[in-house]
């Protein structure tokens, strides 16, 4: 598919967007992850996973400990690890069969993000899912 560098093709993407499994999401209410995983329980109409191999629930709901133990493929993975692990999510990514790979702020691998993109999955790089959704879709 693509890298998705425009606001327009990020609105596009949440759009077509029905589930969203969140990669390293935190018990820490501190963490961007918590915070971002309150928002789009909230605000966001996606059904949500919450993937963390050393969580067991977070706000309620389980936490799956990879993406293939997933009860769904989901549309989305929003990553919230640290770089050096985008490809191996990515690889995750692409074995189960998911659309898109979204990158958060300060998140940029560009090899990991070509390889998804070849793979067939749209790609968006260090950008805030929570702003970016607050931000297009949100009157």
């Amino acid at each position: 598919m693509a890298l998705i560098d425009t606001a327009d093709d990020r609105r596009e993407l949440m759009l077509r967007t029905r589930s969203v499994a969140v990669v390293g999401v935190s018990a820490n209410p501190g963490r961007p992850s918590h915070t971002v995983s309150r928002y789009l329980i909230d605000h966001a109409d996606w059904t949500l996973y919450f993937v963390n191999p050393t969580v067991d629930t977070v706000l309620g709901r389980p936490v799956y400990p990879s993406l293939a133990a997933l009860p769904e493929v989901p549309d989305m993975v929003d990553v919230f690890r640290r770089a050096d692990h985008l490809p191996e999510v990515v690889d995750e990514a692409i074995a189960v069969g998911a659309a898109s790979v979204w990158f958060q702020l300060g998140l940029v691998d560009d090899v990991a993000a070509a390889r998804a993109v070849d793979a067939g999955l749209d790609v968006v790089q260090d950008r805030c899912l929570e702003i970016e959704h607050a931000r297009l879709l949100r009157p």
